[in-house]
């Protein structure tokens, strides 16, 4: 994947130029964690006549100098007068500028920790009735991107035209990304997740265990220390996040079993797990047909790849990776690897369900996973209901390294007695599916037979 290709951001990028070509002025944001492409999209989408500033942490004086030198490239000597605050800036910006210019403040949440009245102040300018300046303002700190245009009571708010929230890319854009099969490409994604900047890193190694060696394992490795630097964008404090992310990571899955492991009361754990479900870094999953408002039966995982193999790979190991050790993670990772595959092809199953063109013409909504409370033979990987309501998908999805064979007679027999204990599937059609992956193989019959091709060209979206 070379620094000049770019995937799947076309929505994005319309309606970047869609504010663009207006020729109106107005404020879009763009926010999302970091290192999914804001950046490269505000770059690739601004013409040579915009201004494109990235901030960083320096005092208020340098970062006025500094942005003034942009702007002087598109009005003359804009920098010749040393601007002491940023309404003396702004006010001169928008005397001088008679046609129209688009200014990109990228990284603006450092603009903000350095002088927290910025928002205000460009609030003001913005709710002019005259003036030629379209505002990006783009970040990698969530939260405080989101309170900016969310909050009833911050000063942007209802102001921005467009709100977009960069989302990691979809699986199925690795396969072209790092020239995989399909195969490959879950291994991969089991790795590095959909994170652009991750796959560009690893692209420059000619296998996935050279990359994982060099840029996690490795004490100095530009990923190696990757949760930290996610975590401290959004959070004042990221000891019990992080805590709480490790304790996911290796199968603490429900809130009174992390609150036991933390020795906390279960009441504590209410805001930092909403706080990583709002930030994408955790998922809450209930079983499929029930209340989310109402059940008891939720458990939590990882909703990022990249943090479930740090945690269940890196973290237990960092003392010895930190001597340059790696043995001890190496052999981990040889004899458990399968796991974290299966796991993340369950996950990658579920999610192309509503994109697969297999069904018949049937449409399917969003999938999930169906289970009993201590019940482990009444669990069902893949359960989705058509828009009609009158079919519902039962699925079964395996995954092996080794070439183990599966028998579909068999898993269409199990599937369809499970649903006798299935509530949502009482008066149904059933269509039975097995989702196979790894060097799997079978025998026998099951209504759809559906392999990492079907899935990942599915989410190639």
């Amino acid at each position: 994947m070379t620094k000049q290709q770019f995937y799947n951001r076309e929505n994005e990028t319309a309606r970047l130029q869609r504010f663009l070509k207006s020729g109106k002025p107005g404020l879009v944001i763009l926010y999302g964690r970091r290192r999914c492409g804001k950046s490269t999209l505000l770059q690739r989408t601004l013409l040579s006549r915009d201004i494109y500033f990235q901030a960083d942490q320096r005092e208020v004086p340098l970062q006025l100098e500094a942005l003034a030198a942009s702007i002087s490239h598109r009005l003359k000597d804009f920098d010749k007068v040393k601007y002491r605050t940023w309404d003396e800036l702004l006010t001169a910006l928008y005397a001088r500028a008679s046609k129209m210019i688009y200014i990109c403040l990228d990284e603006f949440p450092y603009l903000v920790h350095t002088e927290p009245a910025l928002p205000s102040i460009l609030q003001r300018f913005i709710d002019r009735k005259e003036g030629n300046i379209g505002w990006f303002l783009c970040g990698s700190s969530q939260r405080m991107m989101h309170s900016l245009v969310m909050d009833r009571a911050a000063p942007l708010y209802g102001r921005a035209r467009e709100i977009i929230k960069l989302q990691p890319l979809t699986a199925g854009w690795l396969m072209p990304a790092l020239s995989l099969n399909a195969t490959n490409a879950v291994k991969a994604y089991a790795i590095w997740g959909g994170v652009p900047r991750y796959w560009e890193l690893a692209a420059e190694y000619k296998d996935q265990q050279d990359a994982i060696k060099d840029l996690v394992w490795n004490h100095h490795g530009v990923l190696h220390n990757e949760p930290d630097r996610l975590l401290i964008d959004d959070l004042r404090s990221a000891i019990q996040p992080y805590s709480i992310l490790s304790l996911i990571g290796n199968g603490c899955n429900r809130p009174s079993e992390i609150a036991a492991r933390l020795e906390k009361p279960l009441s504590s754990l209410a805001r930092p797990l909403s706080l990583l479900c709002e930030l994408g870094y955790v998922r809450r999953d209930i079983p499929f047909g029930e209340n989310s408002k109402k059940t008891r039966r939720a458990i939590y995982r990882l909703n990022d790849q990249f943090l479930q193999f740090f945690f269940r790979f890196v973290l237990p190991h960092q003392s010895s990776l930190a001597q340059g050790i790696i043995h001890e993670a190496s052999y981990r990772w040889q004899h458990e690897q399968q796991h974290l595959f299966a796991n993340c092809w369950e996950d990658l199953c579920r999610s192309a369900v509503p994109w697969l063109k297999i069904w018949n013409h049937i449409q399917f909504d969003i999938a999930s996973s169906w289970w009993l409370q201590k019940n482990k033979e009444a669990e069902i990987d893949v359960v989705a209901l058509s828009q009609d309501k009158k079919t519902i998908l039962l699925g079964e999805c395996k995954w092996s390294n080794r070439k183990k064979k599966f028998n579909l007679t068999a898993i269409d027999q199990q599937l369809r007695k499970k649903a006798e204990l299935l509530p949502a599937a009482k008066g149904k059609l059933i269509v039975t599916s097995c989702w196979l992956g790894g060097n799997a193989e079978v025998t026998g019959k099951i209504n759809h037979l559906i392999t990492p091709d079907d899935v990942m060209n599915a989410l190639k979206k």
